[in-house]
């Protein structure tokens, strides 16, 4: 009964506050340019009860801004102050389930402003006058907003997927250089993406928690667009290997062990999400796990390479790549163990021997494709 009564207690000083805060608001004019009724909606919908932002305080955020030139900063601004000043945390989970809603929200032009007022410091998403909290319901909140951070750095493009932002804008012609640019410019944003969604944690969440609960909800299913776009990486990475400069491979099995360790904390994520999360609507990808065993095989062929870089160079034969079905290794039941909870693969990688057999016989191919001349002495 104590705590119904604290929560009760909780949520009516948060009611005189709301008040107050929007009587201030409506006095305000904001030199002149009308702005007042923005800060309103902000105020209205990062209230201090538990529920969801509601969509019509949203419908009026985007309305009131799309309908006033150079309003943007000032939302930032007043979102910002409303996440500094608060010591509670509803009003500030709300105020950042506001950021990541706005940024999934809005048009293209709307995300990119509200980018541009984050680069340029009007909208801040720092937490810290709330760290001096330890309490355990607190740690998703931090999570939370260090995640926006990375988030706010990338924006939904005509498909509707997530993807970084290059702030560079190079283009990329021919195959083998957009393979270039999604291995080591790409990839890496996804790994930073993930260790940012491997961070939320959800067992700090509880069912009753409407609020965390969405805020979760929304950061699964972008993670899983971003998923997507690692193993599409991952795999273009394994078949590019060996194309590679000896500093590119290091540099690619560095990529390679990160990600062997990020597949297997994202399972052990989306295994406990399915459990803790209520969302009916999410569509967990099926996970396939890097195994670190591979990773150093691929490390072992590619100091091979570089010890026997002379007699390679003298032949013109190249070294292939494992499939990536032998370094990755689906998740089901029968590849965990029992146990300690490692996780192989049946399959033994380079079981051959690392030795490259050219075969100097050329296979002659008639004008008029007809039957093929094929020696009996290829090695």
């Amino acid at each position: 009964m104590g705590v119904d009564i604290q929560g009760k207690l909780r949520l009516a000083i948060g009611s005189v506050k709301d008040h107050a805060s929007i009587g201030k608001a409506m006095i305000y004019n904001h030199d002149g340019k009308g702005f007042s009724a923005i800060e309103i909606a902000v105020l209205r919908a990062t209230g201090h009860d538990n529920g969801p932002i509601e969509d019509k305080y949203m419908h009026e955020i985007l309305f009131l801004v799309s309908n006033s030139p150079g309003s943007i900063p000032f939302l930032a601004e007043r979102i910002s102050r409303r996440l500094c000043k608060t010591r509670d945390r509803l009003v500030a989970l709300k105020t950042l389930s506001l950021i990541h809603r706005l940024l999934r929200g809005g048009n293209r032009s709307f995300e990119q402003e509200l980018r541009s007022a984050h680069l340029s410091g009007h909208l801040q998403m720092s937490t810290h006058c709330l760290r001096k909290n330890s309490d355990s319901c607190f740690s998703f909140l931090h999570s939370y907003a260090a995640y926006l951070e990375e988030r706010v750095r990338w924006a939904i493009n005509q498909a509707g997927k997530l993807e970084p932002v290059m702030f560079n804008g190079l283009e990329f012609g021919c195959y083998m250089e957009k393979s270039v640019d999604m291995v080591f410019r790409k990839l890496p944003k996804c790994q930073a993406f993930i260790d940012r969604v491997l961070d939320c944690s959800p067992r700090d969440i509880l069912p009753a928690d409407n609020l965390a609960q969405a805020a979760m909800g929304n950061t699964l299913k972008e993670s899983f667009q971003v998923y997507s776009m690692f193993c599409e990486g991952i795999e273009i990475l394994v078949n590019m290997f060996f194309d590679l400069t000896r500093p590119a491979r290091t540099l690619a099995c560095d990529i390679l062990k990160r990600a062997s360790r990020q597949s297997k904390e994202l399972h052990g994520l989306y295994d406990t999400c399915k459990q803790i999360i209520v969302n009916k609507n999410l569509e967990y990808p099926s996970e396939q796990i890097i195994t670190m065993d591979h990773v150093l095989a691929l490390e072992r062929c590619s100091k091979f390479i570089s010890t026997n870089s002379s007699s390679i160079m003298c032949n013109t034969g190249t070294l292939t790549p494992p499939p990536l079905s032998d370094c990755l290794t689906p998740m089901g039941k029968e590849s965990q163990k029992e146990g300690n909870g490692d996780i192989t693969s049946s399959s033994t990688p380079f079981s051959c021997n690392l030795e490259t057999k050219i075969s100097m016989v050329w296979v002659v191919f008639e004008d008029n494709y007809g039957e093929l001349e094929v020696p009996l002495d290829i090695v």
